[in-house]
């Protein structure tokens, strides 16, 4: 009986442990959920990880690939977003929403022409979406399109009636036209909607600038800069209209403020210096108009190199690369001691001595060819001496080794993006953050968008 009694006792034990283990494995379908739930909390770097582990189960689920794009765009990885999408529209054709959204995440990288066919495919699978209206009437905007643009404005506005923003852009869309009376009235729904928009009624008051309505127009920029004090635009145009009415001297502080808040405006000198002329001030004039000239002039220089204004310096490679943690545990020595010549290198080259690190960086790769910790580590090196292709090289041998080293990606994507590869770069960065180095999306966020 007692033998009996243990081997049932046994055999309990056994289905208890069993079904403890089955519950505490999770599923691709919980690790989606986690996702989402993270994601409706704002935390969308946990969000992607979740997303990443459903994929990692179930590479061919559609949802898994969308969910985690708009994580990504969440963090303005708007590139790695585009790859999510990419997959999921392969995955499923007729996934409006992720045509939607990978022509969001084009436009936002001023990709309106790649954009315009992926709001064509969303508004052709769901025709009922005034997003994907909106969507493309911004990007056909951006194209100078504006008469398509003004068409999907209004599409949008017959979807949702109620969205301010929709009226908002056609108001300007009409502006852009010409049509400065057909903007008033959705800039009135605007400004009833959400009458502490400041831009409503800065939008208003130029629109009756250009119908002559100079007092109305000054009524709508004293809400304005009442809403909103540091808008350099307001006080511009409030400016503009006070010399409208031959008020030259209220409209002269005005001018003073705009410039200030927004000192680069060439054309607010050129207006100051229109006005100083008529109040007498011919030598502050001529001063304003010099500056008008010479910040013309260096605008126009500076769109000449504006290809290479968001690469980062060779500083701040370095403020980048260094900031890179340490391996924070200790690899077993195996009988080649390749760890310890590794190890070693580090030290050494913590002490300032490069060329000893460089020799044991080289010995510990000679010993274990399939090392990647010291390639990635001669890549840190070789950056600081300033061998960046070198580093390169080493940065790939170390990822290819081992496909999840984030470091090694995010590395990469800094030399890259240093060296003009901004794509290639900001791709890297990318990787680097779905692999759950996070400090990538920092960097997304000043130097990929």
């Amino acid at each position: 009986m007692d033998q009996l009694f243990r081997t049932i006792y046994a055999l309990f034990l056994l289905c208890f442990c069993l079904s403890l283990t089955t519950h505490g494995q999770q599923t691709a379908a919980d690790h989606f959920n986690t996702g989402l739930a993270k994601s409706k909390a704002g935390d969308f770097t946990g969000a992607l990880q979740a997303f990443s582990m459903a994929i990692t189960m179930n590479p061919e689920n559609g949802p898994s690939y969308y969910n985690r794009g708009l994580a990504k765009a969440n963090l303005r990885d708007h590139m790695g977003a585009i790859l999510d999408y990419d997959r999921a529209v392969d995955i499923n054709p007729s996934d409006a929403m992720a045509y939607l959204s990978r022509g969001i995440s084009k436009s936002r990288q001023e990709d309106h022409r790649g954009a315009l066919p992926d709001f064509n495919r969303a508004i052709e699978l769901n025709p009922s979406d005034a997003v994907a209206y909106y969507s493309r009437g911004n990007s056909r905007s951006k194209l100078g399109q504006e008469r398509l643009a003004l068409a999907d404005f209004s599409k949008a506005i017959t979807l949702d009636s109620t969205n301010a923003q929709y009226r908002y852009v056609r108001a300007v869309s009409q502006q852009h036209l010409g049509n400065f009376s057909a903007s008033i009235p959705d800039f009135d729904k605007v400004i009833q909607a959400t009458p502490k928009r400041a831009q409503a009624f800065t939008g208003r008051g130029m629109s009756k600038i250009e119908l002559k309505d100079y007092n109305g127009a000054v009524n709508d920029l004293n809400k304005a800069i009442e809403l909103s004090p540091q808008d350099a635009e307001s006080f511009y145009y409030r400016a503009y209209t006070k010399s409208k009415l031959a008020d030259f001297r209220a409209a002269l502080p005005d001018y003073d403020r705009a410039i200030s808040l927004q000192p680069t405006q060439y054309s607010y000198y050129y207006n100051r210096g229109f006005c100083r002329s008529k109040l007498g001030d011919q030598k502050g004039a001529v001063q304003d108009y010099n500056q008008a000239i010479e910040l013309n002039n260096a605008e126009a220089n500076t769109h000449v190199t504006t290809q290479y204004s968001t690469r980062f310096s060779r500083e701040t490679l370095n403020k980048l690369r260094n900031a890179i943690p340490d391996r924070s545990t200790v690899n077993p020595l195996s009988a080649d001691r390749s760890e310890a010549y590794l190890d070693r290198g580090i030290s050494k080259s913590k002490q300032g001595d490069t060329k000893g690190a460089l020799a044991d960086l080289n010995r510990s790769i000679e010993l274990n060819p399939s090392y990647a910790d010291a390639y990635f580590a001669r890549a840190m090196l070789r950056s600081s001496l300033g061998e960046q292709r070198a580093a390169l090289h080493d940065c790939s041998n170390a990822t290819k080794l081992n496909a999840q080293y984030a470091e090694a990606y995010y590395l990469r994507g800094l030399i890259h993006y240093s060296l003009g590869e901004d794509n290639a770069g900001c791709l890297d960065l990318s990787k680097a953050g779905e692999l759950g180095y996070t400090p990538a999306y920092k960097t997304i966020s000043e130097y990929c968008n």
